[in-house]
């Protein structure tokens, strides 16, 4: 052992003494650095606002003081100590807000802040699932707002890709586009996002949310201004389904004036994309019309050279009336129409896994006659009355219309395409025609998906607020009266592989295949009390749901349809209670937590010893707002007393969309998101914020049974569920000034059991793990009255080849590597027009 002898330096002593004077010095110096808060407020249109009381609280002393905004909106504190502060607004007819700041000695901070007419929050906070960005601080749950779409840079606006940055949202890609997406939330079962609550500006929009709510429609994400992603208790305000969450696309607002942006784009697999947007709005009445149009000649090869894109064509237009935001009774009336047309030339028909390691972007030759075709029409009409500052009544009448002829292989030589993929070597015959051997007549059955559908209602949220010393309430009651209903009328035609090539050799009578109408009828009520008092936020409702659900059989050489064959029926009721409960533990620390009964009803016809998906779920998490880095972490228990299955073509089934139970079952997980500018100010203009989500998700099975739902089949207590990832992570860095931005985007997700199990996932019976990379890059030209955007972006940077399904039928890639480029323009006076901005906000 080598000892040291003991050294002096007077460096450090004569350091300690010198900041020890300083110390002195400063304290008795009656001369302080004096700081400054200053900003200004202005109206969601940007006028300033006057007269706005602003007030100021030392966090550490709880001081207080205040001022008024001037006629420029602008506001000015003088402050000579190093501190954290609460800046509150308030302003009679407009949304109190606060936000807090950090004051170094001597500093400066200049806030730019909005303060929105409560008028124009009511719509979004009765209908909408979180309102803005701003809202989640008042939710007693987990909840995610993206605002700013990330995918606008995408080829394909794919709502997979944008969910990856939510924690606790289970995606399970198909075709690459995302066109007809598998979400889950929180361990629900994904297949096309049929155990979540799907809306569009809060209206529910899967093609028949109780009778068929399998997502063969979802609405085009090019178009929206936002996505919200509500979990825990608080989500039982939305409905039917409770367990997971509720996932609402919030459609771009009519502008506060005029204005016309849009994009173009073109990129890789000839693809091209275009989206327009104009609107104007005066004191009582504004308009709004899109469009947007995507059209791709598909990354997947046909041997034959086939197109195997997609184009869609997709209009809105909107319409509002409203009386004067000072009217003693404000009333609005809000109309909105669209429409939306697919043509796609996809397959379920995927490949051998020998053919997936040779070529993963090879099609068979025998799905060169799979073909999607959809149109969809949808109308809602949106009342607010508001008979005063606590009172406001929202009413929303809408119809949803949807008709879908999926045209795809069914059968080889009398057996499934799922049956020929799982086992090759038993089926090599089968696998050959597949391929483009030649045949005989009929041998291939290509069934035509035929299917209709409404959805209908009337849905009415009143919101009363009831102040009463230091408690604050807000009361909702909600009522939604619905009609939904699935037609199904398909037919198979019997083709020949020759040279291959497919030729038809037979046709299907109408209604051969399948012939029945499943029909929905519901009724659900709601009330939910917010009650605030000090640093505590209370959250107690309750969701009641009566639904009727009908199945009617037709005979199959029936296409009249003159007498029914069979008719089922049965009728489901719930009550659905809920609690949440946030505390501000510290002025940047707010803990939440909830229980919750989770809920999913049960398909039309299902068999009697079908029951409704039932579960508790357990939920807890903190919010850390702090120096600019945001945290959010929660973690969630869902005990299911019966888990559902629906058998679907999509999960690789018959298609019959029968529900089957699967009894006993736990999920749980945590989920951690946030975001810091790792430069924090120290470059001035530059910025590089970082962005990460991450997701651990457990789920298993607690009993044995067997079932025809081909994802679980034979079923031992302890297997884990299928289709769940354990580990996902997304994390986004960006490299910011004043006129560019540089993105590099990854998500990485392990592998998924395709099918029931315990131990180690076999390689026949998984996915792949998928590390995924996405570069983009904009810069912004300037202009006076006008701004353009040229954008560029890649997604898979590394073209990696990885299996994403083995359903429905054998295993399928995700995207390959694609670019795209384009430009973003937004236009707010014509070139040949004088009127100014002050004209424009005249009535």
């Amino acid at each position: 052992m080598v000892h040291c002898k003991p050294c002096f330096s007077p460096l450090p002593f004569m350091s300690i003494l010198f900041l020890a004077c300083v110390t002195g010095l400063e304290a008795q110096d009656p001369i302080q650095p004096s700081g400054r808060i200053s900003g200004q407020v202005v109206a969601r249109n940007g006028a300033p606002l006057a007269d706005v009381v602003v007030r100021l609280e030392d966090r550490d002393s709880l001081v207080k003081s205040s001022t008024r905004t001037d006629q420029r909106g602008r506001f000015r504190f003088k402050t000579e100590k190093a501190a954290r502060f609460l800046v509150s607004l308030e302003k009679e007819g407009f949304r109190s807000i606060a936000r807090d700041v950090f004051l170094e000695r001597g500093g400066r901070v200049e806030m730019a802040m909005v303060l929105l007419a409560l008028i124009e929050t009511v719509v979004s906070e009765r209908i909408m699932v979180i309102g803005d960005a701003s809202g989640i601080t008042r939710l007693p749950g987990s909840a995610h707002y993206l605002d700013r779409l990330e995918g606008e840079n995408l080829a394909f606006d794919d709502i997979h890709q944008l969910l990856r940055q939510v924690p606790g949202v289970n995606i399970q890609e198909e075709e690459g586009f995302g066109l007809r997406p598998n979400i889950g939330i929180r361990g629900t079962t994904s297949e096309r996002s049929s155990n979540i609550t799907l809306m569009e500006d809060g209206v529910l929009i899967a093609p028949a949310p109780y009778a068929a709510p399998a997502a063969y429609y979802f609405p085009v994400t090019g178009r929206m201004k936002a996505v919200e992603v509500r979990k825990g208790s608080s989500q039982i305000k939305y409905g039917p389904r409770t367990t997971g969450g509720a996932l609402n696309l919030v459609s771009r607002d009519i502008p506060s004036r005029f204005e016309v942006n849009g994009s173009l784009g073109a990129g890789d697999h000839a693809t091209g994309k275009a989206q327009l947007m104009a609107g104007n709005a005066t004191a009582r009445f504004g308009w709004l019309l899109q469009t947007y149009q995507l059209s791709t000649e598909g990354f997947k090869q046909l041997e034959q050279g086939a197109n195997t894109g997609v184009r869609i064509g997709d209009y809105l237009a909107k319409v509002r009336f409203n009386s004067d935001v000072s009217a003693s009774v404000y009333q609005q009336l809000e109309l909105k129409l669209g429409t939306t047309s697919q043509e796609s030339r996809e397959t379920y028909l995927g490949l051998t896994e020998e053919d997936f390691e040779r070529d993963p972007l090879r099609r068979y030759s025998a799905s060169q006659r799979d073909r999607f075709d959809s149109d969809h029409e949808q109308f809602q009409l949106t009342y607010l009355i508001a008979p005063s500052d606590k009172l406001d009544i929202t009413t929303s009448v809408y119809r949803n219309n949807f008709r879908r002829n999926w045209y795809k292989l069914q059968s080889v030589v009398g057996s499934d395409i799922s049956e020929v993929l799982e086992d090759s070597d038993g089926f090599s015959n089968e696998l050959a025609i597949l391929k483009g051997a030649d045949s005989r007549e009929d041998a291939l059955r290509v069934r035509a998906n035929n299917r209709r559908y409404f959805s209908q209602g009337i849905q009415s949220v009143v919101g009363m607020r009831l102040d009463a010393g230091r408690s604050k309430n807000l009361l909702e009651i909600g009522f939604r009266y619905h009609q939904d209903q699935e037609d199904r009328f398909q037919h198979e035609d019997g083709f020949q592989m020759r040279g291959g090539r497919m030729v038809p050799t037979s046709s299907g009578t109408p209604g051969s295949q399948s012939n029945r109408i499943g029909d929905a009828t519901a009724a659900a009520f709601f009330a939910q009390n917010t009650l605030e008092r000090g640093r505590w936020r209370v959250t107690p409702g309750f969701r009641f749901e009566k639904i009727s659900l009908l199945r009617t059989d037709f005979a199959r050489d029936d296409p009249d349809r003159v007498t029914p064959a069979a008719t089922r029926g049965n009728q489901v009721s719930v009550f659905i209670p809920g609690i949440g409960v946030s505390f501000d533990w510290r002025f940047d620390v707010q803990l939440f937590g909830g229980l919750h009964k989770g809920f999913s009803p049960p398909g039309p016809g299902s068999a009697e010893e079908t029951q409704p998906e039932l579960s508790l779920n357990y939920e807890g998490g903190l919010r850390w707002n702090r120096s600019g880095f945001e945290l959010q972490a929660a973690g969630f228990f869902n005990d299911y007393s019966n888990l559902l299955g629906a058998d679907t073509l999509a999960s690789g089934g018959a298609g019959e969309g029968d529900s089957f139970n699967g009894g006993q079952a736990r999920v749980w997980g945590t989920e951690l998101s946030g975001s810091v500018d790792l430069l924090g100010s120290h470059l001035g203009a530059i910025r590089l914020p970082l962005r990460f989500a991450y997701t651990l998700t457990e789920g298993q099975f607690l009993q044995n049974f067997s079932s025809d739902f081909r994802p679980w089949g034979e079923v031992r207590a302890g297997d884990h569920i299928p289709y769940l990832a354990r580990h996902q992570l997304f994390t986004g860095l960006s490299l910011q000034a004043s006129r560019w931005r540089l993105n590099l985007n990854s998500s990485l997700g392990s592998r998924m059991r395709t099918a029931a199990g315990q131990g180690a996932i076999s390689n026949l019976q998984g996915t792949d793990t998928q590390l995924l990379f996405g570069l983009s890059g904009e810069y912004d030209l300037k202009a006076e009255k006008q701004a353009v955007t040229l954008f560029i972006s890649v997604q898979n940077l590394t073209n990696r080849a990885y299996i994403v399904a083995r359903r429905p039928a054998g295993v399928r890639p995700g995207l390959p590597r694609t670019l795209m480029g384009g430009i973003r323009f937004k236009v707010t006076q014509l070139f040949f027009c004088n009127l100014t901005e002050s004209d424009l906000k005249q009535d």
